[in-house]
């Protein structure tokens, strides 16, 4: 396998998947035990700040279609786990909140993954966050000439 350089990324996507994969096998691993799923993990973590979201935000945030997001709304709606609310200042948006069961659920499910969650280093969280950040900014969207271009 040749060396990889700065400009060939094939393996940085290669870490980066492996990361992902792994990771999302360890959540849904601590997940079972709670009847919650990575989506729903999700989309309960944004909704966790108590302060409401509209559902493109959700959606945004949970890296979900709108329909998925529509329908696994209304199951945790079902589940008594959340409620939506007219956004009061836009009436014609609906904000999702946790009722006070989905944010006991939240602590309980935010408990089971933490305790399954392995230490990386001292600093080294911090450190992977700007890094994958600035990842994250470098790959954003390109500029409207560039993707004329394509």
């Amino acid at each position: 396998m040749p060396a990889s350089s700065p400009r060939r990324p094939d393996h940085l996507v290669q870490l980066l998947t492996r990361a992902e994969r792994l990771t999302a096998r360890r959540l849904e691993t601590a997940l079972l035990g709670e009847d919650c799923t990575l989506e729903a993990w999700r989309v309960l973590a944004v909704l966790s700040d108590g302060a409401g979201h509209h559902m493109t935000a959700i959606a945004e945030a949970a890296f979900l279609p709108a329909p998925t997001l529509t329908k696994l709304v209304d199951q945790l709606v079902d589940r008594n786990l959340v409620h939506r609310r007219v956004d009061p200042l836009d009436r014609r948006r609906v904000l999702a909140h946790l009722t006070p069961r989905g944010q006991e659920y939240w602590r309980r499910v935010d408990r089971a993954v933490r305790a399954d969650w392995p230490p990386i280093g001292e600093g080294d969280e911090e450190l992977l966050r700007a890094l994958l950040s600035r990842l994250s900014a470098a790959l954003g969207p390109a500029p409207a000439a560039e993707t004329a271009r394509d």
